[in-house]
């Protein structure tokens, strides 16, 4: 599928729009909301959740970083809902032949991201450095932050009967990739989040935003890292009459993902509503789909926000930037 047509780029006047990213839904949101900035004139800055990050194979590998950039350049495998598209595996299946436990799936062609971002970080550029050059080589208008130049990662605490106690420390890759999320799992923490540093440029553009969108993304494993991390809680609190979420939660399943596995372990039922719970004390509005429409009336009831229930099921860029506009309309209302 090809980029969005060009547009004049935005200027350092127009107006801005935050959104808090990670995984597979937010990337097609991401798809309608740049080609809504487009057509609008707007600014878009992307907070990316880096708590999936990795080092393997001696490259450094950030996920959700990848597949924001890869989306909004229209490279996205929008099939398989990760990497790029006419990806092959070259690489990787001769490593394997080599007898490497080659278990994290590096296509070719993605392949090249993570060596030029393992080539810049070891050339001294920061994390939000080397992303911003990768996200301009790739054509990404909207600027793409990671969270932090920190390190901040994601560890399931499983039940194995087969470890010591009978417990196993993963990180969130191997759980979710290695393991195929077939662990029940006992907690998930974001270790180092309490030392990070908030990249600084997101906290100042969240301070401005027009509009805050927290992407349909899962409530766990995507973006409580990100609120895990000083100074995101306390600027969505301070906005939250113009932020905006959308439930990654479709009648009562998540449309992609395990937020069925984690949210329960969060305390959180697995519903629009309690992917709403998630962000308490952050929100004015919060989206959710046409088939959990009985569930508005709890939700602005319980957790005092505005709602509205659409189609969320982004089939398409055009149903995306649909979503988009709904988004930012109930942003501007409250604002």
């Amino acid at each position: 599928m090809s980029s969005p047509e060009p547009a004049p780029p935005p200027t350092s006047r127009s107006p801005e729009i935050v959104a808090l990213a990670g995984g597979v839904g937010a990337g097609k949101f991401l798809r309608g909301l740049d080609r809504v900035a487009r057509a609008d004139g707007l600014r878009i800055t992307v907070v990316v959740n880096t708590g999936d990050d990795l080092r393997i194979h001696g490259l450094r590998v950030c996920p959700d970083l990848d597949s924001v950039c890869y989306w909004l350049a229209g490279l996205m495998d929008r099939d398989r809902g990760w990497g790029r598209a006419d990806e092959t595996f070259h690489a990787i299946e001769a490593m394997r032949d080599a007898g490497v436990d080659a278990w994290f799936a590096l296509g070719d062609r993605d392949l090249g991201t993570h060596l030029r971002r393992t080539e810049l970080l070891r050339g001294g550029a920061t994390l939000s450095e080397a992303t911003d050059m990768i996200a301009t080589a790739f054509g990404v208008v909207p600027r793409v932050l990671p969270m932090t130049d920190d390190e901040v990662t994601t560890r399931i605490d499983v039940l194995d009967p087969e470890a010591d106690g009978g417990a196993r420390d993963l990180h969130f890759q191997e759980y979710w990739v290695r393991r195929r999320a077939a662990d029940p799992v006992k907690q998930v923490r974001y270790t180092g989040a309490a030392r990070a540093v908030a990249q600084p440029a997101a906290i100042e553009a969240l301070e401005r935003a027009e509009a805050i969108v927290v992407c349909p993304s899962n409530p766990v494993a995507s973006i409580a890292p990100i609120l895990a991390v000083p100074g995101y809680r306390k600027a969505l609190a301070a906005r939250r009459e113009v932020v905006v979420g959308i439930s990654p939660i479709v009648a009562g399943a998540p449309l992609a993902g395990m937020a069925d596995r984690l949210m329960p372990v969060a305390g959180l039922e697995v519903s629009a509503l309690g992917a709403a719970q998630a962000y308490e004390g952050l929100l004015g509005s919060w989206i959710l789909d046409e088939r959990d429409r009985g569930l508005a009336g709890r939700i602005e009831h319980e957790l005092g926000l505005r709602t509205a229930a659409t189609d969320t099921i982004m089939v398409d860029d055009a149903r995306a930037g649909a979503l988009a506009r709904i988004a930012l309309s109930l942003a501007r209302e409250q604002g």
